[in-house]
């Protein structure tokens, strides 16, 4: 199974999780980011936070639409915060569609251990959704179920 984790610049969020969800994915499971307006540049504290956690990061850079074009998603997920009037991306296609929203934590401000602790209490939180994410059995799961677990995932 292929996912797409979107968010408007893909140099923070969207990249942790293609990070993140690569790293502990199972055999079979695989993810790209990408971004509506990418940035292209990675957000510094994304990179460190990964490679704190043993994540390589060589592959990861901000990216557009053009990563999935020859090979679509079987899920695309936006991770970009609707609460902060941020526009969301949005790919139509024959893909399962679900919106995990996440506070963007290059928006905190404060001590270098403050923001570090944003960045970490997002990394936290995309854990535990991919736990939920990879508990689920897959191969029982139909298209609209498979959206009914991602969404009460992105509620957590």
């Amino acid at each position: 199974m292929k996912v797409l984790f979107m968010c408007t610049a893909n140099s923070c969020r969207s990249v942790l999780s293609e990070g993140l969800f690569n790293y502990l994915a199972p055999s079979g499971f695989s993810a790209v980011s990408s971004g509506s307006f990418p940035s292209g540049q990675l957000n510094p504290r994304a990179v460190s936070t990964l490679q704190a956690l043993g994540i390589d990061t060589t592959g990861l850079y901000s990216k557009g639409s053009e990563v999935f074009s020859d090979s679509p998603p079987d899920v695309v997920i936006t991770v970009c915060d609707k609460a902060g009037g941020e526009p969301c991306p949005v790919y139509f296609g024959p893909a399962i569609k679900s919106h995990w929203g996440l506070a963007d934590p290059s928006d905190v401000e404060g001590s270098d251990s403050a923001i570090q602790a944003a960045f970490d209490a997002t990394v936290l939180q995309i854990k535990k959704r991919f736990e939920a994410f990879f508990s689920l059995d897959h191969s029982a799961l139909g298209p609209q179920e498979l959206k009914q677990e991602l969404d009460r995932i992105g509620e957590m």
